[in-house]
């Protein structure tokens, strides 16, 4: 015997037909495609939006850094005037003679019978004139601290002597004669030509003979003991 559903047709349980079995495996492959897409544009999303933070950070931090760096400007300016002038002490202390203990051995170094007139130092080798105001040449070069004397002597053998001791100043590098000449006697006639004021005098009756000499001193000439002459100038030990 054969059942009859006597149920309306819209109250009967439906049933799947068998060519639409794999529409819902479609859908749902297509939403779990939705799924994924937007997991990955959201990670995307939160990782561009990381990096665009980290950027403003970072400038945000150079630009702390650069008032930062304008503020302590002036006190990087201070170190380098300050390292400045150091170095310009440390020149100027380089280049110091004792002017003091040089007089005080050149009195110790002239022979006996020869005696300075006037004297005239430069710390720079550089004096527009020498001691008896004629002005040096025009390509003169400086080479360093130096002394011009001008002084007398009984007789040329004197001068040359005072030559030879000079070198024997501390720090003495070069000494040159610029001239050596004898004065007027009196009688109208003198030993040598020119270069002579007549201002040292006579000896004997005979005039004596007035030199001009230079000296050329190393920078920081006092060397030894400070305040003290050597032993082979005639000072303590």
């Amino acid at each position: 015997m054969r059942a009859v559903n006597l149920l309306p047709e819209k109250h009967r349980p439906r049933k799947a037909s068998g060519g639409q079995n794999g529409s819902s495996y479609i859908v749902i492959g297509v939403l779990g495609a939705v799924v994924v897409a937007v997991l990955v544009y959201v990670l995307t999303a939160n990782s561009i939006n990381t990096a665009k933070t980290d950027i403003a950070e970072a400038k945000a931090e150079t630009t702390r850094a650069n008032a930062q760096a304008e503020a302590l400007g002036a006190y990087g300016d201070f170190a380098a005037v300050k390292q400045q002038r150091e170095q310009s002490v440390k020149q100027l202390a380089g280049q110091r003679v004792d002017w003091e203990r040089l007089v005080r051995e050149l009195a110790h170094v002239l022979p006996s019978g020869v005696w300075i007139s006037s004297a005239e130092a430069s710390a720079s080798g550089e004096a527009e004139a020498d001691a008896s105001g004629a002005s040096q040449p025009a390509d003169a070069v400086a080479t360093g601290p130096s002394v011009t004397l001008i002084g007398c002597a009984v007789n040329q053998n004197q001068v040359a002597d005072t030559l030879v001791r000079l070198r024997q100043l501390q720090g003495a590098t070069d000494v040159t004669l610029d001239h050596s000449s004898q004065g007027d006697d009196g009688s109208g006639s003198s030993g040598s030509s020119g270069g002579s004021s007549g201002t040292c005098g006579t000896t004997a009756g005979k005039a004596n003979y007035e030199f001009q000499a230079a000296v050329t001193l190393a920078p920081d000439a006092s060397g030894g003991t400070p305040g003290r002459v050597p032993a082979r100038l005639g000072g303590g030990q």
